[in-house]
């Protein structure tokens, strides 16, 4: 995959994630919940509206998106939701994340 190309470190792939998804996404956009996480509290087909991607630091070992969540602002892992009538490159950068994510890969 392009974006990690070039990488030759473990802080470089996570970077290059951040800053593809940060970058290419059209926030904000409604998603669902796709898979449960115990790091987060969305139940499955859960809606959320994503505001942005977390800060750098956050994303050191997964990329997480900032949400809205019953009236309040939270982070959860970007792997376990899908857009939902969200422009065409915006799919294309969570179905890349996906992908990524199934293939087993880590930073």
């Amino acid at each position: 995959m392009e974006v990690v190309v070039d990488a030759y470190d473990s802080e470089e792939p996570a970077m290059g994630w951040y800053y593809y998804i940060s970058d290419e996404c059209e926030f904000p956009f409604k998603a669902k919940c796709i898979e449960k996480r115990k790091i987060s509290p969305l139940d499955l087909n859960e809606e959320v509206e994503v505001l942005s991607v977390t800060s750098e630091e956050k994303c050191g070992n997964e990329i997480f998106v900032e949400v809205k969540w019953s009236s309040r602002a939270m982070a959860v892992p970007l792997s376990q939701l899908k857009g939902i009538d969200v422009s065409d490159k915006t799919k294309e950068v969570i179905e890349d994340w996906h992908y990524w994510c199934q293939r087993g890969y880590e930073f």
